[in-house]
C-alpha cells in the first residue's frame, strides 16, 4: 500500500491574514513539502496541472524533475497529466526524459479536466473531451511500446516513422493511472489497458465513486487482466488534524469556509459527513481511512490533499509531521494486514522492470 500526498497548487488567500502567496512563494513551498513528505516516509507526492489562475503548477514535469534532484526515495507522480489538451508526442517525450532523471521514481495519472476554457487555449474544444481521451492515450501508449511508429487520427497530425526520444528507462513505460471523478468511460479505459483507476473524491459523496470503482474492477477482469479484485486502485482523501479535535476544528473552519472550490456551500459538518474530508484528531483520520476499504475494497494507493484553501506553510508541514508520525505507521499496518496475499501491490518501475513488461 502506497501513501502519498498531492497538491492542486492553488494560490490562495490565508482568511487569517488577509495575505496571499506570492506565485514564487507558493511554488517553493510547493517543493518544500515534497521534500517533507520524503523525510516522514510517505511513498508518493503528486502534482496537479492547471493552467488558469489562482493555480500554479502549469509545468509537471519540471517540478517534479527539479524535486527528483532532490530526493531519493519518493515516488513523483501527477494528480492530472492533461490527455487532452496536452500533445501525446510532448508527454510521451517529457515522461520519458523525467523517468531517466529521477532513475525511474515516476508514475503519471491521465485526466481530460474539467475547465471549460482551458480546451480552446491548447486548440481544442471540451466537447471533444472524452475522443480526445481515447485517441491520445492510445497514441502515448504505442509512443512508449513501439521504436517507429506510423499514426493517423482526428485530432492532430500524422506520424510517419516517428521516434520518441528519450526510450522510456530499461524499455518500462511509466505507470499510467486513470482520474476521474465523473466519466465512466474513463473507468473502462483504464480497464481495457489494464492501467490503475484513481478515483478522487474528494469532493462528493463516496457512493458515486463506489460505482466508478465496480465498473472498473468488473472490466478490468473482463479484459483479461486478473480478477476484480486485483484491479489497481488509487483513492484521494483530505484531513487536517490537531492533537485534540476541537482545535482541528476551529483552526481549519475558516480556511474550509473562504475555500476557492467548496467554500460558501455546504458547512464542514456536512462536508465531513458527505466526503473523505477528515477534520479532527489523528485517531480520527485514521478511523476514516480505514473505512475506505470496507467501502471501495483492497486498494493500492491513498493520496490525501493537505495543502490547500490558503493554509499557511508552516501549517502544512506539522500536518506532515502529524500524518508521518502519528497516522502512517498505524494505517500501514493495519492495511498490510488485511490485504490478501493474492491482490497485487502498486506498481513501481522496479516491479514493472522485473516483471519484463514492455508491451
Amino acid at each position: 500500500m502506497q501513501f502519498g500526498i498531492f497538491t492542486v497548487g492553488d494560490v490562495t488567500v490565508d482568511p487569517n491574514t488577509g495575505v496571499a502567496p506570492t506565485e514564487a512563494e507558493r511554488i517553493k513551498a510547493m517543493v518544500r513539502i515534497a521534500l517533507k513528505a520524503e523525510e516522514v516516509g510517505l511513498d508518493v507526492f503528486a502534482t496537479g496541472e492547471h493552467h488558469n489562475p489562482p493555480f500554479v503548477p502549469s509545468s509537471p514535469t519540471t517540478m517534479l524533475g527539479h524535486i527528483a534532484a532532490l530526493t531519493e526515495r519518493i515516488v513523483l507522480s501527477t494528480s492530472t497529466t492533461l490527455i487532452t489538451t496536452n500533445d501525446p508526442v510532448k508527454i510521451a517525450e517529457d515522461y520519458a526524459m523525467l523517468q531517466h532523471l529521477a532513475d525511474g521514481r515516476v508514475d503519471l495519472m491521465m485526466g481530460r479536466g474539467n475547465t471549460g476554457p482551458v480546451y480552446p487555449w491548447f486548440g481544442q474544444d471540451i466537447r471533444n473531451g472524452i475522443p480526445l481521451a481515447i485517441e491520445n492515450y492510445h497514441l502515448l501508449r504505442r509512443l512508449w511500446r513501439e521504436d517507429v511508429v506510423d499514426w493517423e487520427g482526428k485530432f492532430r497530425t500524422p506520424l510517419h516513422g516517428f521516434t520518441s526520444t528519450p526510450r522510456p528507462l530499461d524499455g518500462v513505460p511509466p505507470f499510467v493511472w486513470h482520474g476521474s471523478i465523473r466519466s465512466p468511460e474513463i473507468a473502462e479505459q483504464a480497464a481495457y489497458y489494464g492501467d490503475g483507476f484513481f478515483a478522487n473524491h474528494i469532493f462528493w459523496p463516496k457512493e458515486h465513486f463506489i460505482r466508478l470503482v465496480s465498473l472498473y474492477r468488473s472490466r478490468f477482469e473482463h479484459y483479461g487482466h486478473g480478477a476484480a479484485d486485483q484491479a489497481i486502485v488509487g483513492l484521494g482523501g483530505q484531513l487536517f488534524m490537531r492533537k485534540n479535535s476541537q482545535d482541528a476544528v476551529n483552526e481549519f473552519r475558516p480556511y474550509f469556509d473562504n475555500a476557492p472550490v467548496y467554500g460558501h456551500g455546504p458547512s464542514l459538518e456536512e462536508f465531513t459527513e458527505q466526503t473523505p474530508l477528515t477534520v479532527g484528531s489523528p485517531q480520527e483520520v485514521i478511523e476514516k481511512t480505514l473505512t475506505f476499504r470496507e467501502s471501495f475494497g483492497d486498494y493500492q494507493r491513498q493520496l490525501f490533499l493537505l495543502d490547500h484553501a490558503g493554509l499557511p506553510l508552516k501549517t502544512v508541514l506539522e500536518q506532515l509531521d502529524l500524518l508521518g508520525a502519528e497516522v502512517l505507521p498505524v494505517l500501514r499496518k493495519e492495511f498490510d494486514a488485511l490485504r490478501p496475499a493474492h491482490v497485487p501491490e502498486a506498481p513501481t518501475h522496479e516491479s514493472l522492470r522485473i516483471a519484463g513488461v514492455r508491451a
